[in-house]
C-alpha cells in the first residue's frame, strides 16, 4: 500500500511538472531561427493594387528594393535556387481583405512555371515558386485589413511554415509615397533583425 501512494504522488508530481514547462515556441525562437538563416528569395504575388491613384509596377518595386537592403544588411543573400527564407509581402492599398490565419493560402494562382509574374519580381523569385500555395505556422495571426499597409512573411522553404509575420500600426502616406513605404518597411525590420 505504501508502494501505491509512493508511485501515485511521483505521478502527480510528474504530470505537476510536465505542466509548468513550455508552452511551445516563442516569438524569441522564431527570430532566433530566423537569424540561423542566410539565404532569401521571392515568392511573388499577384498585383493587388488596381486603383489608378496607385502606380502598382512603382509601388511593388520600391518594396522590393528596400526588402532586398534591409535583407543585405542582416546578412542574408539572394539564392533563387534553394533559398532558406521564402519572403512573401502583401500590399494592401485598395483590395478590402484580411491576410488570414493559419493555414495562409497564397494569393497568387501557381499553376505552371512562367505564368505570368510582375516584371519587379524576375531577378528575385524562388525559381520553383509555383509548388507552393499552403503556408502555415506556430503563431500566425489574422491581420486585418488596413488602406496603405504592408504585411510581410518570411516562410521556411523546407517546411513552408511561417516563422515571423511582420507589419506596423501606421497607414502610408500618399504625400511621399515611395519614401513613406521605405520607412515602413524599414520598420517592419527593426522589429525582426
Amino acid at each position: 500500500m505504501r508502494f501505491l501512494k509512493f508511485n501515485s504522488l511521483v505521478l502527480l508530481l510528474s504530470i505537476l511538472m510536465a505542466s509548468c514547462g513550455s508552452s511551445g515556441p516563442t516569438v524569441k525562437d522564431d527570430v532566433k531561427k530566423l537569424k540561423s538563416y542566410d539565404s532569401y528569395a521571392y515568392l511573388p504575388n499577384k498585383d493587388t493594387i488596381i486603383n489608378r491613384e496607385f502606380d502598382n509596377e512603382e509601388i511593388q518595386t520600391t518594396i522590393i528594393e528596400t526588402i532586398n537592403a534591409n535583407m543585405r544588411d542582416n546578412g542574408f543573400v539572394l539564392d533563387k535556387r534553394t533559398p532558406d527564407v521564402l519572403v512573401h509581402f502583401y500590399p494592401m492599398f485598395d483590395e478590402k481583405i484580411a491576410v488570414n490565419a493559419n493555414p495562409v493560402y497564397t494569393n497568387y494562382a501557381y499553376y505552371r512555371p512562367g505564368h505570368y509574374v510582375g516584371p519587379y519580381y524576375q531577378d528575385y523569385m524562388y525559381d520553383n515558386y509555383f509548388t507552393v500555395q499552403r503556408l502555415n505556422g506556430p503563431r500566425v495571426e489574422q491581420v486585418p485589413y488596413r488602406e496603405r499597409t504592408i504585411v510581410i512573411d518570411f516562410i521556411d522553404r523546407r517546411s513552408n511554415e511561417i516563422l515571423w509575420r511582420g507589419t506596423t500600426e501606421e497607414s502610408i502616406s500618399t504625400r511621399r509615397m515611395n519614401r513613406e513605404i521605405r520607412e515602413y518597411v524599414d520598420e517592419i525590420f527593426k522589429d525582426v533583425f
